[in-house]
């Protein structure tokens, strides 16, 4: 495993933010779809008057490139060495050493550099200031 200092991690950044933005929007566009399919569900389960019959096929095939396209970019952060924890927020920690512990750098789409660091098992709610 590659533990990255503070300085490498805001370098990496370079090449991870728009993985990560493009992750958090794909998710949204996925949620989207999927709001769709269960609204078409429920207006056929009704009379399915009014619905275009190529549309539950048309939303489904986008809910598949969605999810196919998100776990693509997932696979390509994690192979530049950044971990994934919540791709509605774009949610990502580098693996780093801290007075000879590990601990996780931790960024998220939105903020401009990496500020914040937890323990393993602190997680979001555990971030303290670097």
């Amino acid at each position: 495993m590659h533990y990255f200092t503070p300085d490498e991690a805001n370098a990496a950044l370079e090449r991870v933010r728009p993985l990560a933005e493009q992750m958090v929007e794909r998710r949204r566009a996925m949620l989207a779809a999927q709001a769709r399919e269960e609204e078409l569900g429920a207006r056929v389960a009704g009379n399915g008057g009014g619905i275009d019959p190529g549309e539950p096929a048309r939303t489904e095939a986008v809910v598949e490139d969605e999810a196919r396209a998100i776990a693509q970019l997932v696979d390509e952060i994690h192979a530049l060495g950044a971990q994934v924890k919540d791709i509605d927020t774009g949610l990502l920690d580098f693996p780093s050493l801290r007075e000879g512990e590990e601990v996780l750098l931790c960024w998220r789409v939105g903020e401009d550099d990496i500020r914040y660091w937890h323990t393993l098992d602190g997680g979001f709610a555990g971030r303290q200031p670097l």
